[in-house]
């Protein structure tokens, strides 16, 4: 009998190896990813349109109006972290083997989850919970000397900042009370320094299977608030055996904590220099965003969207890990404020040196606000590689400022007047002024 899956949102690796693995899986696929058409569906696998992928409610309704209501499925599968409860949450209900939902919101609640991390030793950062961040009166002081401010189950850096006295927790508050921030319990956690490291891998019957870290050029947070383009440098298991030395016993005492048993997942650690010690961050008990498929699959031919699916339906992924002995990395590519009206192909981009893959994921006509909200605001992604640290620094300044250099937006919010002189500074030669017959 051919294995059931119910499989949330549109993750195109794991709508392949539903194809490739001949599983009878059914798409939940929400009404923002609908629009957002980047990813298609393949023929063989049906889809079932929700008015949101994260409501148990939507999924549930849809199951039933569909005739599906008495099904039952071997496993869930989801990459989309507002989901991980709701597949919780669901799983009981369809018969599938998922995690419960107190191991789930160990994996959403930044507070629950370092709770966890902190019982069994394992470094963290000290949290603290504002049950209301539109109101803060009943804090003084701040518990630390420096705090980073975020949801206590948010995602991609949004609405994260770093504040380092009463005064500006306070002004934060105020401004997130004016804007009505749907997201209203949020948590300070002590702000840790150092380099920011990242570890995606496979865990299969509760042991780590596979694990490969890497390190963000900067922290996620940093990149948020400069502005900056988010990169990583994978590191590789031979030229930076240190980093494995002190990073996978965190990995694996934190997995262990968090209770993770079938599963892709990706986990966040500070590293200080000064002193070699390697904290936890946070870990989501799915695959990662960004390029950190492509980058495991080149680097080590491990497919993250294929163990995905295979550990949801209880399988051994088979892991076949191949070393590639270069350097790969990979950054995001950005736009000026501004309406998109032009950018490099895929095809061009892939044309530059040392350039291994990407993805244009903006269409034209998207509106680019001035400041950077999350680490989800990009034209696209690029992987490059390269035969030293150094030759892959600058491949990717080099793809960076070439295609940022081609890049064409135009003012959002202008008027005629203005947008014509803009026109007329990217089109100098041309005259598309008013005119009369003559």
């Amino acid at each position: 009998m051919r294995p059931s899956l119910l499989l949330i949102g549109l993750d195109r690796y794991a709508l392949q190896a539903c194809v490739r693995h001949d599983v009878d899986a059914v798409v939940v696929c929400g009404a923002a990813a609908y629009d957002d058409g980047l990813v298609d569906v393949p023929p063989a696998l049906p889809v079932l349109m929700v008015d949101d992928q994260k409501n148990a409610e939507s999924i549930l309704t849809a199951l039933h109006r569909a005739g599906l209501g008495g099904r039952r499925f071997d496993g869930i599968h989801t990459t989309d972290e507002w989901a991980i409860v709701t597949a919780s949450l669901l799983a009981r209900e369809l018969g599938a083997d998922y995690l419960t939902p107190a191991e789930a919101v160990g994996f959403r609640d930044k507070s629950l989850q370092k709770g966890l991390v902190a019982a069994a030793g394992i470094p963290t950062a000290r949290v603290t919970v504002i049950p209301d961040v539109h109101d803060v009166s009943a804090l003084t002081a701040l518990p630390y000397p420096a705090a980073v401010l975020k949801p206590a189950a948010g995602a991609a850096t949004a609405k994260t900042s770093v504040v380092t006295g009463i005064e500006e927790l306070r002004a934060v508050s105020a401004e997130y009370r004016r804007q009505g921030t749907p997201q209203r319990t949020f948590v300070l956690e002590e702000f840790l320094p150092g380099d920011e490291w990242l570890a995606d891998g496979v865990v299969f019957n509760g042991e780590l299977v596979f694990c490969a870290l890497g390190r963000y050029g900067a922290p996620c947070l940093t990149a948020v608030r400069e502005d900056l383009a988010l990169t990583v440098d994978r590191l590789d298991p031979v030229d930076d055996q240190e980093a494995y030395e002190i990073g996978l016993p965190v990995v694996r005492r934190t997995l262990s904590a968090l209770g993770l048993r079938n599963s892709t997942f990706h986990m966040e650690l500070f590293h200080d220099p000064a002193t070699g010690r390697v904290a936890f961050s946070e870990c989501a008990a799915r695959r990662a965003g960004a390029m950190v498929h492509e980058e495991l699959q080149a680097k080590f031919n491990v497919n993250l969207g294929e163990s995905g699916v295979l550990c949801a339906l209880g399988r051994d992924p088979g892991l076949v890990v191949k070393r590639d002995p270069r350097h790969f990395g990979s950054t995001y590519l950005m736009a000026p404020p501004g309406v998109l009206i032009d950018c490099p192909s895929p095809l061009q981009v892939r044309e530059r040196p040392g350039v291994e893959f990407v993805r244009i994921e903006r269409p034209f006509g998207t509106v680019f606000d001035p400041a950077l909200s999350s680490t989800n605001q990009r034209i696209g992604q690029v992987m490059v590689s390269a035969d030293s640290p150094e030759g892959l620094a600058a491949r990717r300044a080099e793809v960076e400022a070439w295609f940022s250099e081609r890049v064409v937006t135009a003012p959002a919010g202008a008027t005629a007047r203005e947008l014509r002189a803009w026109q007329r500074r990217i089109r100098p030669d041309d005259d598309f002024g008013d005119t009369s017959w003559t």
